[in-house]
This record gives C-alpha cells, structure tokens and sequence, in this order.
C-alpha cells in the first residue's frame, strides 16, 4: 500500500524543515509529500525529503485548517493518507507502521507522539535524543508494543499524526469547512468518520516528536474562534467539545457555560494584557 504524507503549513519553516528531514529517514519512503500552504508564499530551501513533493496553495482567514486538510487529501495519489503536522517529525518507522497496519485491517490509525522541549532538534536528527527528552502528553494512553490496538473513544484523534484510507476520508465528505480557525474540525471529523463505522487503532512504532513551541493556557488568544466552533459542533451533535477551554473562560469570569448549557454567554471578552498573560515559555509542553 503506498502512502501519501500531507502536512498543512503556515509559518513554521524550521519545523517542515525537519518534518523533511525526518520523511528522508524513513525505512519505507512514503510515495509523496503533499504541502497545503496557508500563506501566499513557499518556504525557500527546503530539504529532500527523499520522495516527491507537491505543493498546493489554501487561502483563507482565519486559518482554513478544515480546508488545507480537505485540499491536500483531494490533490493525493495514494491509497493511504498519513496526516502528520508540521510541528511533527516522523521516527524512522512511522511510514512503514501506518501502511502496514492499513494493509491488514481498514481503520483509522494513531500514532505515538512524544513532545520536546525548546532546542532539543538540532541541524542533524538524533533519535536516540529525541526518545530521551521527548515526554508523552499525560492525557493520553500508552501504544501497544507491536501491532495494533482498539480505541474505542473516537475523541483520542488528535490532528497531530493519523492515518487513513483515502476513500473513506473523502467518503464522509473529509473535514467540515464550516469549522473556521482554530477548534472542533477534527473532533467533528472523528465522531462523524467513527459513526460511519470505521474503527480506529493506537499503531506500535509509528511515533513522532513534536517540536517544541509556545503555548497558552488558556488559548485566550482564540477565544473567538473556539467559542464559535464549540457553538457549531454543540449544534451539528447535541453536546460541547474542547469543554476543557470553556471551563478555564468560564473560571476566568469570560463566559457563562456548563456542559448542560444551551448556548454560551460571553460576559467580556479577555483583554491583551490577560492574553499576554496566558503565555508560557520553553519550560511548558502541553497545553
């Protein structure tokens, strides 16, 4: 089965630098490389990834996340999609995990992902580095050591690094468009993908590291976006997702919400200096 790698990139050129330099380390070389550029211009100089790379180009404000991934996943040629972020590099088994996996089963399939802190990649990738100060997101469960197992909540996807068959992507229509900026698309996308009842599996040996970059918590920084597409996903399902945020904007006097609520009210909207706040610096991982 040959597999199609598709990132979505806005600024970040550092990070598909390394994204490429980690497809050039594959132990099976994935078919293509798809960029879906959320910003007018490429980067320049970028690296060999060591299979072919093309280039589409998503306009939009804010960003079309939903959008650049529908793109990307049309303008494939392969069979099996993998999905890896820009922040992500790829270990050495990544590619060749996820396509041997989707060659014994059909599902949707989860990878490991161990998170870096600030100037742990250098100009040369050292894996044995990376597995030493990479740390895995405390939310999220450990992989099996070979093979595959059953998740049975479809809300452990995460857009960071999956895969799956092309055909049952675009057979659910891909990722909702109407989800505009930063939230929901892909907790929208894995419950509909989970009710047209495809399974989906934690994969052994396809990790990835995630690059390390400021965070915020909470997003204010997002606040309207996240309010918005929670409201949307609440109406296309009935109940709330990303009730993480909300809760943080509800402790912090923004809005009025609890799981039960209707509707959300915004009781003010954060100002710069709470935004600003909300930064982290290197020594923060997770969000």
């Amino acid at each position: 089965m040959q597999a199609s790698v598709l990132t979505l990139v806005r600024g970040r050129g550092d990070h598909l630098r390394h994204l490429m330099l980690g497809l050039s380390r594959q132990t099976r070389r994935p078919a293509e490389l798809v960029i879906a550029w959320m910003q007018e211009t490429r980067e320049e100089a970028l690296p060999d990834p060591g299979c072919p790379v093309r280039h589409i180009h998503v306009a939009g404000e804010p960003m079309p996340l939903a959008a650049a991934r529908n793109r990307a996943a049309e303008a494939a040629q392969s069979d099996l999609l993998v999905f890896l972020d820009v922040d992500c590099i790829a270990s050495p088994s990544l590619v060749e995990a996820y396509a041997g996996a989707a060659a014994e089963r059909e599902g949707l399939f989860l990878g490991e992902v161990l998170y870096l802190p600030e100037g742990a990649v250098g100009p040369v990738l050292d894996y044995d580095r990376l597995d030493r100060l990479g740390r895995v997101h405390p939310s999220k469960p450990a992989v099996p050591d070979r093979g595959v197992r059953r998740e049975m909540d479809a809300g452990e996807l995460w857009g960071l690094s999956f895969a799956l068959p092309k055909r049952r992507y675009l057979g659910i229509g891909g990722m909702d468009e109407a989800f505009a900026g930063y939230g929901g698309e892909e907790t929208d996308f894995a419950v509909r993908l989970s009710a047209s009842g495809l399974p989906f599996f934690w994969t052994a040996h396809a990790r990835s590291y995630h690059q390390h970059h400021a965070v915020s918590i909470p997003p204010l920084h997002q606040f309207d976006a996240i309010l918005r597409n929670a409201a949307l996903f609440h109406e296309r399902h009935g109940r709330w997702c990303m009730t993480y945020w909300l809760g943080q904007f509800r402790d912090a006097g923004l809005i009025g919400w609890n799981e039960d609520s209707r509707a959300i009210a915004v009781r003010r909207r954060p100002d710069a200096a709470e935004i600003a706040a909300c930064r982290r610096g290197g020594e923060t991982l997770f969000s």
